[in-house]
């Protein structure tokens, strides 16, 4: 069995939720829980594919809104926002394109391979591309060095792996739940 696009209807359902949960996780003030931005991306790549073309610009004005609101309104600083900003689509764009080679994976150990193998490259390609701009790119560091960028490289490279990686395993979980829970009771057996 493999996965199968959703409908049109069911796009706009996940498009929904997956905004919720940017709302609600990219900024900490009413959820008090790591940022899921980066797994919301991944799996808007894997539910969205047909919708790519309004899902992931409206997604992303939709960080870029959140972190606005956070930091105007919330009182959140703005030590991230600089002139590397802007290469947050490239990171984001790496991840909806991880989820999205996903689409139609069997539902089975090959095909939970190919999730941990594309979330785990989607991810560590999506720090390296936000790390190394901000880092080189971002202004905030008088004296860049080859040495300095390495340790902070490698300082939060584990948390924002866990983090993104925990979410998309969450997801993979319910979204096994929902499709075990959908097949018809003679397919179970």
């Amino acid at each position: 069995m493999t996965t199968s696009p959703l409908s049109r209807r069911a796009q706009v359902g996940a498009f929904a939720v997956l905004t919720v949960l940017m709302a609600a996780t990219r900024f900490h003030h009413f959820v008090p829980v790591p940022d899921g931005s980066w797994a919301i991306f991944f799996a808007g790549g894997f539910y969205l594919a047909g919708a790519s073309r309004w899902a992931f610009p409206l997604l992303m004005i939709e960080a870029v809104l959140v972190d606005y609101w956070a930091i105007h309104y919330a009182g959140i600083s703005d030590f991230c926002v600089t002139g590397a900003y802007g290469f947050l689509v490239p990171t984001h764009a790496v991840l909806w394109f991880g989820g999205r080679l996903l689409r139609g994976a069997a539902l089975n150990r090959v095909g939970l391979l190919k999730l941990v193998a594309c979330s785990f490259i989607a991810t560590s390609l999506a720090y390296w591309i936000s790390n190394t701009s901000f880092y080189w790119l971002g202004g905030r560091y008088a004296e860049p060095n080859l040495a300095q960028y390495l340790e902070r490289f490698f300082m939060y490279y584990g948390h924002f792996l866990f983090v993104t990686m925990s979410y998309i395993a969450f997801a993979a979980v319910v979204h096994l739940s929902v499709v075990i829970g959908l097949r018809p009771s003679e397919s179970r057996t």
